[in-house]
């Protein structure tokens, strides 16, 4: 008896003209080892990190000097450093490209679009870069930025990052204090902010926002003209420009790139922040350059040339990964507003438009798409669509298969898994493997990706712990404001010693693949046994009744119980069949441990302005205990429904 087909199998001339089997090929020419298969190639990576990392920088073209250490103190996770003699500029290698070709395409939520070549791009560069040198911003100063992902967003990036200034960034839709507990603890020397922006068919003024946070910063303000009166929020700034004011005493010239240790800062990102003041992890020029290049040029097999696209905003990291697509000579394609205004059409038209070659977006967005009833197979040309990427949430096996029912059969589906930690992925897609329903296809080179039991044990066919047993390039430099390294620690090292446990709770798949089953700080214990939350999203939300669904653990007579809230679909009330159903689909489909012991309609589910939904937070509410950073949520006044509710108290 046979188990299901793959949902997508690559064929032979397929996988003979992927860059991943062109660079195993030259790997096995400078090593004198011929590679008979991907496994045995990601064994080798691992295994001689010094001589993978070395190649990955000479076979895509690293601007820089690379020096003749590859790694030092490999075999201590906190020592390791990568390339410890090496100088490069991050900007340098992002723009390493020339011509009239497209280098973006931008599409805004107001009909705005906009092109730019890479003439315009390294044009703009070159006049901002002296614009930020003239008022003094130079290596290891902050800019941050309140910015819609719009071509100005990335040039302003590449601009403070060829100084070697550190780059920052969230979205417009943050309040005032959520932009203050990030920017506030990094003290920038500049912040870029938009006059406004559209979102759902509305323009959103952010004057009063730009304005408090200028003030409390105290530092310039650069305005860029999007959707207000940038004119009326100059006038109200103590210390404020416009981005042509900004620009206008300077010419073009060449570009002149600072380039620097390895290490050197790039990025600082920010965690979700709703359990405390979000950690502000900083990330390396080269640890980062190096990662996304080996993820987008052999994972995702990008070219110059091919339209790469990613719907996220510059408060998700996914953003810092859409622009490295710049170092491939890939065309970016960027978008701002909601991806279901006027309708769910809007991204797919799009991408029928430009002809991408890549589609990245969330597990809640494919889910959204099925749940319109949408077919985009039938009503888009998506011919020139290769790849479709998902993360943000583990994509159910329902979500899988409407990929290819209701997008397109002949895709590479990959879902993607790793965070703003690495700015990164640990798992991800393999375009010389199949597909398989509900199941991210392998790890990702370089990185000894496993899962472990409670004590350290490697187990298959179980879920456990997901963990990385050796140092890689894209690990945090640090925390900011964390001199003795502690914050850093506890985040990753507490669990188990010199290994990185990044709190996923995982599992290894017959085909080597690998499920999430959610965060393993959300993991639920009823009894004793561990359940992972996205098991239960995945049975439940193939409902059409249910919208989304959130998932808990209550304390409850020395034990816990599973408490799961649901958001239902419109005319659709919790009727006590609807609820039989509901915990019937979960014993079917999951098991019988996983059924809860409620199940509670709510209006709204809260979510961070990625759109993860916020378990932690809602079991704080649930307990009683105060949620430390309401800041960091898209709808923080959706946690009033979860607090003193009746149904909890028996």
């Amino acid at each position: 008896m046979t188990g299901p087909a793959a949902l997508w199998t690559p064929s032979d001339a397929f996988k003979a003209a992927q860059p991943l089997t062109l660079f195993m090929q030259w790997c096995g020419r400078r090593h004198g080892t011929a590679f008979d298969d991907y496994e045995q190639f990601y064994r080798w990576s691992i295994e001689d990190r010094e001589g993978f990392w070395s190649a990955v920088w000479d076979y895509c073209g690293v601007r820089g000097d690379k020096g003749e250490i590859a790694l030092a103190d490999g075999e201590d996770m906190l020592k390791a450093r990568f390339f410890p003699q090496a100088k490069l500029n991050f900007a340098e290698n992002l723009l390493a490209h020339a011509g009239e070709g497209d280098a973006m395409i931008f599409r805004g939520e107001n009909k705005a679009s906009d092109r730019w070549s890479w003439q315009r791009l390294t044009a703009t560069v070159s006049r901002l870069q002296q614009a930020l040198a003239a008022m003094g911003i130079g290596e290891g100063d902050r800019v941050a930025a309140m910015m819609p992902n719009m071509p100005e967003t990335v040039a302003l990036m590449l601009a403070a990052t060829s100084l070697g200034a550190i780059w920052s960034s969230c979205s417009p839709d943050f309040g005032d204090q959520g932009v203050l507990d990030r920017f506030g603890q990094i003290e920038p020397k500049l912040f870029v902010a938009c006059d406004g922006y559209w979102y759902n068919g509305k323009r959103q003024d952010v004057a009063d926002k730009v304005v408090a946070v200028a003030a409390k910063l105290d530092i310039p303000v650069l305005v860029i003209p999007y959707a207000g009166d940038t004119p009326a929020l100059l006038s109200r700034l103590s210390d404020g420009r416009s981005f042509d004011q900004f620009i206008a005493p300077f010419s073009v010239k060449d570009i002149e790139y600072r380039r620097l240790p390895f290490a050197h800062p790039v990025y600082i990102l920010f965690s979700s922040g709703t359990t405390g003041v979000p950690k502000c992890i900083v990330h390396s020029a080269g640890g980062t350059l190096l990662q996304h290049l080996k993820e987008q040029r052999f994972h995702c097999g990008l070219q110059a040339g091919e339209k790469l696209f990613y719907f996220t905003t510059c408060g998700w990291m996914m953003w810092n990964w859409l622009v490295s697509g710049l170092a491939c000579g890939a065309t970016l394609c960027l978008y701002d507003g909601s991806p279901f205004y006027p309708d769910g059409n809007v991204l797919f038209d799009y991408a029928a438009d430009e002809k991408f070659a890549i589609f990245g977006t969330s597990a809640k967005y494919i889910d959204a798409v099925r749940k319109g009833g949408l077919t985009p197979k039938v009503s888009h040309d998506l011919s020139s669509l290769r790849l479709m990427t998902s993360t943000g949430s583990p994509l159910s096996p329902e979500g899988f298969s409407f990929v290819y029912e209701g997008i397109k059969d002949d895709i590479q589906l990959a879902s993607i898994s790793g965070g703003t930690d690495i700015v990164s992925c640990f798992v991800l897609g393999n375009p010389l493997k199949p597909v398989w329903r509900g199941e991210i296809q392998g790890p990702g080179l370089g990185l000894a990706v496993d899962v472990w039991d409670d004590d350290g044990k490697p187990v298959r066919g179980e879920k456990g712990e997901l963990v990385c047993s050796r140092a890689f390039p894209s690990m945090p430099v640090m925390f900011w404001n964390d001199p003795d390294g502690a914050k850093y620690r506890a985040a990753y090292f507490d669990r188990f010693d010199n290994i990185w446990c990044h709190g996923d709770f995982a599992e290894w798949t017959e085909h080597d693949g690998i499920v999430i089953h959610g965060r393993s700080d959300a993991t639920l214990n009823p009894g004793g046994v561990r359940i992972g939350t996205a098991e239960i999203y995945n049975q439940v939300e193939q409902m059409d009744e249910v919208v989304e669904a959130i998932c808990i653990g209550q304390d409850w007579e020395d034990d816990v119980r599973v408490i799961l809230f649901v958001r239902l679909a419109p005319g659709i009330t919790l009727t006590e069949e609807l609820e039989k159903a509901i915990k019937a689909k979960i014993r079917t489909g999951a098991s019988p441990r996983h059924v809860p012991a409620k199940v509670i309609e709510v209006a709204d589910i809260p979510r961070t302005k990625s759109g993860k939904i916020v378990e932690l937070a809602v079991r704080e509410v649930v307990h009683g205990r105060p949620v430390k950073n309401k800041e960091a949520l898209a709808n923080p006044e959706a946690l009033s429904l979860f607090a003193d509710l009746p149904q909890l108290r028996s």
